[in-house]
């Protein structure tokens, strides 16, 4: 469903839906970068420009070669130096949201608090189940 709302980079107004996040006038100016992007990583002797390079020669933003790597228009298997920040701790990555680090570090973190939530339910149970009597001392 489309919204009404301010271009992030020029400010205008315009309608975002699901293909465009950006006007159509900065849409463009963004095709035009994607496409020198490409024209450089499309020959041979720069397919393994990290992106450091790929900012240096074509004078793109960091941050546009970020979106495309994510939506996938370059891709990391024929551009192996490509990639994006680790939501977490800010890797280079290639796929996903998180790096194989933190992804493993969520997890034990996770199994330790379902262990930790299993002893508090055995503990309360077992509390539930305790008897007590009271003896009458004479």
């Amino acid at each position: 469903m489309s919204e009404i709302i301010n271009c992030p980079r020029c400010n205008a107004i315009f309608m975002k839906n699901k293909f465009r996040d950006v006007c159509d006038k900065c849409y463009k100016e963004e095709e035009n970068k994607y496409e020198t992007v490409y024209q450089f990583l499309k020959k041979r002797d720069n397919r393994a420009a990290t992106m450091e390079r790929v900012i240096e020669v074509t004078g793109v933003d960091e941050e546009l070669l970020y979106k495309w790597v994510k939506k996938g228009r370059i891709q990391t298997r024929q551009f192996p130096n490509m990639g994006y920040p680790c939501d977490k701790c800010g890797k280079i990555i290639g796929t996903g949201r998180i790096c194989s680090d933190c992804s493993s570090e969520l997890a034990s973190d996770l199994k330790k608090f379902e262990t930790e939530q299993e002893w508090k339910n055995k503990s309360k149970e077992s509390a539930q189940r305790t008897y007590y009597t009271m003896r009458d001392k004479n």
